[in-house]
């Protein structure tokens, strides 16, 4: 995924729910993971926590320059963000980063998105 592709709302969004492999925003609906960027909202193929790193991480890398808090969701299961990859994200630019299950990083998505911060998430689908 690059952010020269299409993404599907060029803007970022709330999320009115999600659940049965995917979101609900803008009207729309997303089968599948997520990933949000300031540029818009795009599919990822990330489906669990053990395939984030830094090549589906890349977009966050791109758009750090607009990025001060990073959301993960890691579906169903907690897990740890590596230490080597929260520095990248560090160096980068991204000052804030949370790593959630997805229920509760789609409410703090919703919530910080609301407080108009400069926001991305990554967001594993949970069924």
């Amino acid at each position: 995924m690059s952010l020269h592709d299409q993404p599907h709302l060029p803007t970022l969004a709330p999320i009115d729910s999600y659940g049965n492999g995917g979101f609900r925003f803008g009207d729309m609906s997303h089968r599948g993971s997520l990933l949000c960027l300031p540029a818009g909202m795009w599919a990822w193929a990330a489906r669990s926590p053990a395939e984030i790193d830094e090549a589906a991480l890349a977009p966050v890398f791109e758009a750090a320059g607009d990025v001060d808090i990073l959301i993960i969701g890691t579906g169903t299961s907690p897990w740890l963000l590596p230490a080597p990859l929260r520095a990248k994200l560090r160096d980068a630019g991204v000052s804030g980063l949370e790593v959630l299950q997805t229920g509760p990083a789609v409410r703090t998505y919703n919530i910080v998105l609301g407080e108009r911060r400069r926001l991305a998430a990554a967001l594993i689908a949970v069924d």
